[in-house]
């Protein structure tokens, strides 16, 4: 018995001198769900502004050559063709639109009569040149600016005369009959020509599909941002100086997705425009700040360092921090060295602090497996005592990942051009917390920015 007892007291000292050595088991991480949430209705102001003179260059294109051609005498003994002689001219009067039109016109005519079927009639040819001036009234409906005109006047630069029946008789008088048909005919012209000129959906659907386009706001973190619109609402067309003011406003939702490109869910066929008296300016994004687990365990180990919790000769060190995600909980891990080796799990919700702008952990428990092996083997470091002054560390600020999704959402608000022509514009105003979800890779903490956006659609394209 005596010679045995050496090697009891080595065993003991060696017991004491060695750290005791944690096996708990692992909580292996799961797939979190794919990320859903809901979004607030947000508003984007799409303000259209067309020159006067984008629609008189596309109105010149529209309307050219032989505009009217009555090539049948036999109905009224006139014929008459007009041709536009110069370009037309269009100017705001007052609130409505001035069309100016030179005008080039052969007419004949013919006298006589027809007697015992010999027709004797005399037909007479004259070329004149003349001016003719309209006025329209402006509304905007189903997304083109329509136009009621009427023609004002119509000035000859020469009235010639023709001898009927032994008086000098003016041509232009002769030719009253077919004007009046003339009139009410070139008036639908100018009307169809700015209207064909001035449809602002093609415009407006092609800036809509670019804007609607899912953009990368980080390449790091795979964060997309797709706007999904809604409504389209206008305001009435006005007319201001030398421009069409016509306010139209998106009602959409702003999602930021996380992982691979997402489709755009911008549908044409469903865009229907409601007239309103005013439109809202004021938008809400839905920003994501993307904490990836690498990411989020490198800064939390960098909080671990040099510090030790315990009292007395029992202490441990966190050497490490791995954290995953485990049914709707965050799994932290600790690499601890010390009077115990191994590594503990810890488990807890993420919450937001608004004041420091922190994640960190509430409920923060050790993992149940964990929570046994230490009752077992090393009581001490299961005390809250010790696991409350571990959770003060279990926290990491994502001022940095607000601030990237801030520029990254600014960059496309500084005069972002998604097609020629198309202009965005905007400010934002301070980010509010909104809510965390967990996916299988990173801690999604969702903010809403409020701000303002202005969409741009200049010229005629």
């Amino acid at each position: 018995m005596l010679k045995f007892f050496p090697i009891i007291i080595v065993f003991l000292l060696s017991g004491c001198s060695t750290s005791s050595k944690i096996a708990a088991l692992k909580p292996e991480p799961d797939d979190a769900s794919p990320l859903v949430y809901e979004t607030t209705p947000s508003f984007i102001n799409l303000p259209i502004n067309v020159k006067l003179k984008d629609v008189e260059n596309q109105t010149n294109t529209l309307l050219n050559g032989l505009i009217y051609d009555d090539n049948t005498i036999e109905d009224d003994d006139i014929e008459m063709k007009i041709w536009k002689l110069a370009p037309i001219s269009i100017s705001n009067e007052n609130g409505k639109i001035k069309t100016i039109l030179p005008l080039k016109v052969l007419f004949k005519y013919r006298i006589g009569t027809k007697t015992l079927g010999v027709e004797l009639y005399n037909t007479k040819e004259f070329n004149l040149n003349g001016v003719v001036t309209l006025i329209s009234d402006v509304a905007l409906t189903n997304w083109k600016l329509n136009t009621k005109t009427e023609l004002k006047s119509l000035d000859w630069n020469e009235s010639p005369t023709m001898v009927v029946f032994g008086k000098n008789v003016p041509v232009t008088y002769l030719m009253n009959p077919t004007l009046k048909i003339f009139r009410s005919k070139i008036e639908k012209k100018i009307d169809a020509a700015i209207e064909k000129s001035m449809d602002s959906k093609p415009n407006v659907l092609a800036a809509l599909d670019k804007i609607c386009t899912p953009f990368q706001m980080s390449e790091a973190y795979e964060s997309w941002l797709r706007i999904v619109p809604v409504e389209i609402y206008s305001t009435n067309a006005k007319l201001k100086n030398d421009t069409f003011l016509m306010e139209m406003g998106v009602k959409c939702t702003m999602e930021t997705l996380i992982g691979n490109k997402p489709e755009s869910k911008f549908d044409a066929t469903k865009i229907t425009l409601k007239p309103v008296t005013k439109i809202p300016n004021q938008i809400t994004a839905n920003i994501a700040a993307v904490s990836t687990f690498s990411e989020a365990s490198k800064i939390m180990t960098k909080n671990f360092a040099g510090q030790e919790f315990g009292s007395g000769r029992k202490k441990v060190t966190v050497q490490k921090v791995n954290i995953w995600h485990k049914n709707g909980k965050m799994v932290i891990a600790l690499d601890v060295l010390g009077s115990v080796n191994g590594t503990i799990y810890l488990t807890g919700f993420p919450q937001y602090n608004e004041q420091t702008k922190e994640l960190f952990f509430d409920k923060l428990d050790y993992a149940l497996d964990t929570k046994s092996t230490l009752i077992r083997t090393a009581n001490w470091l299961a005390q809250g005592l010790i696991l409350r002054k571990i959770q003060e560390s279990c926290r990491y600020s994502i001022v940095p990942n607000l601030e990237e999704g801030k520029q990254n959402m600014m960059a496309y608000l500084k005069n972002y051009s998604p097609m020629p022509g198309v202009f965005i514009n905007g400010k934002m105003d301070d980010i509010q917390f909104q809510k965390i979800q967990l996916t299988n890779k990173a801690i999604i903490a969702f903010i809403k920015v409020n701000g303002t956006v202005n969409v741009s659609v200049d010229g005629l394209k």
